[in-house]
């Protein structure tokens, strides 16, 4: 496991107030997954492009819909299979009370897409729910 800090005042995305980002490498192959943190919200867009796109929770970010900002963003590899990192984030993000106030409880918006990496190393080998809990935690 290979956990990698951002690289503030670098012209980075993290120079921006409220932005964090982390990331997990799994060395036992090269796939992990990467995330995109903004703890208050942040209004969000996306354009899905490709034949075969794994995404999850993308439609959050169209126009007119009752939701406007989201609380991260995670790519990861993995193909499908990836996009249970994003059940990590959110699990991660609910425990440091981040997310969306319903009153009853907090609900992390994050959208996630990943991209087709099985071909690289053993296929077995993917992001999972713990990969995505890592980014977060690795994120600053």
């Amino acid at each position: 496991m290979l956990l990698l800090p951002s690289c503030p005042g670098a012209g980075a995305i993290t120079d921006v107030p409220g932005i964090e980002v982390g990331h997990y490498t799994d060395t036992r192959r090269p796939t992990g997954c990467s995330v995109v943190i903004a703890r208050a919200g942040a209004v969000a867009g996306v354009d899905v492009r490709g034949a075969a796109p794994g995404t999850r929770e993308t439609d959050l970010l169209a126009p007119g819909n009752l939701v406007n900002e989201v609380h991260a963003v995670l790519l990861a590899g993995g193909s499908a299979f990836g996009l249970d990192a994003a059940s990590g984030a959110v699990r991660w993000l609910e425990e440091n009370g981040v997310g969306l106030d319903l009153g009853m409880a907090r609900l992390p918006l994050v959208p996630a897409a990943v991209l087709f990496d099985l071909a690289v190393g053993d296929a077995r080998i993917r992001p999972d729910a713990a990969a995505g809990y890592a980014a977060c935690a690795a994120a600053g």
